[in-house]
Order: C-alpha cells, then structure tokens, then sequence
C-alpha cells in the first residue's frame, strides 16, 4: 500500500511538510485500537533470532531508526511499533534553534536520495527530556550536538548540558561531530578536539550509578588516515562504540535536478562508502568495538551487507521513507533466515 499508493501521493508535496503532516497521522493512529492493531502491527516481527545484546543492551531486534527523523522525541512509541527494535531522536542542542532557512530537504527521486540541509532543528534537550520521561519500554538513543552560535572552543560545554539532561532518560548517547549542516561542526573531528570532548564526557559517565554507552557518529568523507585516528580516539577514550555513517557531501554520480543543493547526501548513493567504512573500521582495530551501520540501505540486502562488513546493528532513515515500514520488516526476516542458519 505504501510504495503503490502512499508514496507516491506524499511524493507530490513538498518534503517537509509532508514529514510533519506524516508524524500527525502516524500519532493519530497509533491511537486508533483498530487501526494500530490493522496497521502497525503488520510490520512487526517476533522472534528469538531478532534479540540482540551490544555494548550491554538487550535489543528486541537489531534494526534502528537513524537520528533526524524523530528529532524531538515526539513520535518515538509510534515508531518503535512500527517494527523498529530502537529509536534514535535528535540531534538535540542546549537551546531551542529553527535550524537554516527554508527550502532545506530535497528529494533526488532518480538517485533514491536526500538532501538535507535542516541545521539542527529541534526544541531543545529539556522539552525533548520532558517527552522522554514518558517512556516505558522503547530503547532510546540520544543524538547531541551544540547550538549553532555556539563557536567550537565552546562545544564542549553544549554537549556535556546535553548529556547531563539526557542521561537519566536515554539508554545510550551519540556525539554527533559530523552533520555538514552547522558551520565548522565537522572540524570537531579532528584527532585533539574530538578526543578531548570524548574524554570529558567519559568523566562526566564515570560519576554515574549507571552509565550509558557513550557512541560517535562519523562522516563518510572521511580518508583512509583520518578512519585510523577515529579508532585510536575510540580506543584511548574507552567509548562504546562509532556510528557509520552520517550523511556525505560527495555529489558524484548523481543525476537529479537538485543535486547541487547544499547540505548532507544520504540513500542510495552512500550504501558502498557506508558499508567500506564499517568494513574498514572492523579490520583494522584491535579492540572490535561494535559499530551501528547505517547509510544507504534501501533493501533487506543492504542491511544484510553492513552485517557482513562488521556491523552490529544497523539504521535506516532514507530507506524508511523511500520503503515504508514493509523495509523494517524485510531486514528483520532476512536476519532471522540468517540466524537460523547459522
């Protein structure tokens, strides 16, 4: 029903507001007995195989939503019973922001990809903590990030208020350094910084009763050389693990209209660079830290690829709303199939 009729009806409007009129109807729903049992209850699968544990959670089945779809914490129950074993809001920031101006999210119908340029919009971490405190059984992961105003020397103190209200509500954290969508963000990358904001929120960790999995999210622009530093500063910091990989400001091979928009590239086109990188990163470090794979994964196949090449769990978004929900349910049964086999 999805890719004959939905899709291509949303497809006809524009990007974001389709998004939020998708979240209205989605909430609606869900509140719906019929309907969400009729409705989403079909894209649910259950089963032994499903269940896995990474960096000390229990997981229901290992396919997650990617951060920026659910920013806000607004739709999490909803989506969780779409199929999802795991729901990652944000990217959250100290204060309120509206993000860049609009038009800020195209379509690239022809190369089955996105363009978004949004800049961290959301309410802020205490509205979203608020939302959160209401959870009973969804695992969630919070995205943080710093303000926009906020100049880099600074950033260390935007993602520790992040953590610090997060950190009772969330099950696990993802620093996010690597949005090409805030100025000079990704310079955060960079071995020292990166390591030193790694270090103080481990500390700040340390002082809990019960600490939280502390993750990066990395570019998929990133060199051979630049790969080598993350899983050093993975290993030097004692993080629980690295997301691969957040969106790309590579353009090549694309053949629709909007191509040249500014901002971060994710679907399609990112599925190879997405998976190498996870290939390259589990070669390559001694400690085998698990790693979330995301980008690109259109197909059950896809995801079957990032598992291959070293991934742990894995994301969609971009798959999510080129695929619908059927696509959650695809990776789980083609995982299940797998395990069974093994």
């Amino acid at each position: 029903m999805y890719n004959s009729l939905l899709k291509p009806l949303l497809f006809q409007f524009d990007p974001e507001k389709v998004h939020h009129f998708t979240f209205k109807a989605l909430h609606e729903m869900y509140k719906m007995p019929g309907l969400k049992s009729s409705f989403f209850e079909k894209y649910q699968l259950h089963a032994p195989e499903l269940e896995t544990e990474v960096f000390g959670i229990k997981f229901p089945n290992p396919v997650g939503l990617a951060a920026g779809f659910d920013k806000d914490a607004k739709l999490f129950k909803e989506l969780s019973a779409l199929g999802f074993g795991f729901i990652e809001i944000g990217t959250v920031t100290p204060q309120p922001q509206d993000g860049n101006p609009k038009k800020r999210l195209f379509r690239l119908k022809e190369d089955q990809a996105i363009i978004n340029r949004m800049g961290f919009n959301n309410g802020g971490v205490e509205a979203t903590v608020q939302r959160l405190k209401q959870n009973k059984n969804v695992i969630i992961g919070g995205n943080i990030g710093k303000n926009k105003i906020t100049a880099n020397e600074e950033a260390l103190s935007d993602y520790a208020i992040c953590y610090d209200a997060l950190v009772g509500v969330v099950d696990y954290f993802v620093v996010n350094v690597s949005s090409p969508n805030t100025p000079n963000l990704r310079a955060l990358q960079d071995k020292e910084p990166l390591t030193k904001l790694l270090l103080h929120l481990q500390e700040r960790n340390a002082k809990q009763a019960k600490q939280k999995p502390i993750l990066l999210k990395i570019a998929p622009d990133l060199t051979d050389a630049q790969l080598l530093d993350i899983i050093d500063i993975v290993e030097t910091t004692k993080i629980a693990g690295v997301i691969a990989t957040n969106t790309t400001i590579s353009r090549e091979g694309l053949t629709s209209a909007d191509r040249e928009e500014m901002g971060g590239l994710s679907g399609k086109p990112l599925t190879q660079r997405a998976t190498e990188v996870i290939r390259f990163l589990k070669d390559n470090s001694q400690t085998k830290f698990p790693i979330i794979g995301v980008g690109g994964i259109m197909t059950a196949a896809d995801a079957m690829d990032k598992f291959k090449a070293g991934a742990s769990l894995v994301q969609v978004y971009t798959g999510f709303i080129y695929k619908g929900p059927q696509l959650i349910k695809d990776i789980n049964a083609a995982v299940i199939k797998e395990r069974q086999q093994d």
